[in-house]
């Protein structure tokens, strides 16, 4: 447990956020790469400590040491964000980053931009493997049309910056769910890169 609303919280911070950090523990945005804490607002790792944090995985010191660092900071895997008034805000998870050509990608930002076109009924943004970029953003989109490939990039880049924008557009019946019914973009990345799955536009 790391954060809660409190009763005095607007409906908008209810809402949006994950609340405020419990008594007794700290919170900190860090870079992936570096562990250095971002300033506020800035997209990074949701880290924390407290007396309520996990001391380590059982009989598994590889994988505690890789979440839980010598100065006691729980890396718990989730983007985020901290505002002023100390509301996390979660926006993804750090195994689904597109690093394309060293700069960070976060899906969830491009995914929200897409899912406001008429043309799109859900959306899941990936990277994938690119010898010259590192990575590259691919839209998976599921959408009851033939969706125009220069509209869709022309969405994207009125509400995104260029880099942003994805250069991989494929068409997809389903996506690959978990028994709770999220999607699986590992799953999505594997089925496409076999190539099996969806129909590039």
């Amino acid at each position: 447990m790391i954060s809660l609303n409190p009763a005095e919280a607007t409906l908008e911070q209810i809402v949006e956020t994950a609340g405020q950090p419990l008594p007794q523990t700290e919170v900190s945005i860090r870079s992936p790469e570096d562990n250095q804490v971002l300033p506020i607002g800035e997209v990074g790792e949701i880290c924390v400590r407290s007396y309520a944090v996990m001391i380590g995985y059982n009989d598994n010191p590889e994988a505690t040491a890789a979440t839980v660092d010598e100065d006691g900071w729980l890396h718990t895997g989730d983007l985020g964000t901290l505002d002023a008034q100390g509301f996390i805000r979660v926006t993804g998870r750090v195994k689904d980053m597109i690093i394309r050509g060293g700069e960070n990608h976060f899906p969830a930002e491009i995914e929200a931009a897409l899912i406001s076109h008429p043309d799109i009924a859900q959306v899941a943004v990936v990277g994938l493997p690119d010898e010259k970029w590192g990575e590259v953003i691919a839209a998976f989109i599921l959408s009851d049309s033939s969706p125009d490939v220069a509209d869709l990039r022309n969405h994207c880049r009125a509400h995104l910056s260029a880099q942003k924008t994805p250069s991989v557009w494929v068409q997809v019946s389903e996506f690959p769910l978990t028994g709770s019914g999220k999607v699986q973009k590992f799953a999505i990345r594997e089925q496409y890169l076999a190539g099996g799955y969806g129909e590039v536009l």
